[in-house]
């Protein structure tokens, strides 16, 4: 049995108060992983950007 197909079977026993909770907690993760893919975007484009923007012929112009 797959960690989906367990969680989806617990998720069954649950009573409706108790799944706002889950999904509140399921939508936090997701909110955390995509920050987590937009911090890792932005530190490889600065690192990227930062190998053209400094280069010591344009502080001369």
């Amino acid at each position: 049995m797959t960690i989906k197909e367990q969680i989806t079977q617990e998720l069954e026993k649950l009573p409706e108060p108790v799944l706002q909770e889950v999904l509140d907690f399921v939508q936090f993760l997701q909110t955390k992983q995509q920050q987590k893919e937009m911090l890792e975007i932005t530190i490889m484009s600065e690192y990227s950007l930062a190998q053209d923007w400094l280069k010591p012929e344009e502080y001369l112009a």
